[in-house]
C-alpha cells in the first residue's frame, strides 16, 4: 500500500510525479497556492488551464472535481487542479473537500503518476479551519489508497505553516 507523509515546505519544489492545485473554479491562477503555482510554473500552465475551459469545462470547474495540466516549469510531470469547498458557503463541507481528495488521486491514476503532493485544499482564503479539514483529508487519501491498491506510491500533504503541519501530522498519527 502506498505511503502517507506529512511535510513542511514549499509544494512547488517537490520532486513528485503530481502537484495538486487548490485551484479556483476558472482555473486561471489566483492567490495562495494556485497563484503560487502559475507563477513557478510558468505559462504552459495557464495555457492548458485555458485549452480545458474552451472545451471540457467552459463554465469552470466545479466543486469538487479534478483534471490534470502539465506542470510547465515545475519540478513534477503534472499539475492536478481541483476546487476546494469555501468553508461557509456549505452546510456540510467534508464531503466535497473529501471529493477533491478522491478525484485527484483518480485522475493521478489516470495519467500514470505514482507520487503526488496535496496542499491544505480550502484552509486558506476558502477559510476550512486546518483541524477540520486534516482529518477530512486524510482519511479520504487513506480510502482512497484502498480502493487504488498499488497504483501510487506515495501521497505527500505539503504543509506551508506549523499550525497546518501540526494538524495533519496529528490527523494521521490517529489513522
Amino acid at each position: 500500500m502506498a505511503e502517507i507523509t506529512v511535510h513542511q515546505g514549499d509544494l512547488t519544489r517537490q520532486r513528485v510525479d503530481a502537484v495538486v492545485n487548490a485551484a479556483n473554479s476558472s482555473l486561471l491562477g489566483g492567490g495562495g497556492v494556485d497563484g503560487a503555482i502559475h507563477r513557478a510554473g510558468g505559462p504552459a500552465i495557464l495555457a492548458a488551464c485555458r485549452r480545458i475551459r474552451s472545451t471540457d469545462w467552459p463554465e469552470g470547474l466545479p466543486t469538487g472535481r479534478a483534471v490534470a495540466t502539465t506542470a510547465g516549469d515545475l519540478p513534477a510531470r503534472w499539475v492536478i487542479h481541483t476546487v476546494g469547498p469555501v468553508y461557509d458557503h456549505h452546510d456540510d463541507p467534508a464531503p466535497l473537500l473529501r471529493s477533491c481528495h478522491v478525484e485527484s488521486l483518480r485522475v493521478a491514476v489516470e495519467v500514470g503518476a505514482r507520487t503526488v503532493a496535496f496542499p491544505a485544499i480550502s484552509c486558506g482564503v476558502y477559510g476550512y479551519p486546518v483541524d477540520e479539514a486534516a482529518p477530512v483529508a486524510v482519511a479520504a487519501v487513506a480510502d482512497a489508497l484502498a480502493e487504488l491498491a498499488g497504483r501510487l506510491d506515495e501521497v505527500r500533504f505539503v504543509l506551508f505553516d506549523d499550525a497546518s503541519h501540526r494538524a495533519w501530522r496529528a490527523a494521521l498519527d490517529r489513522r
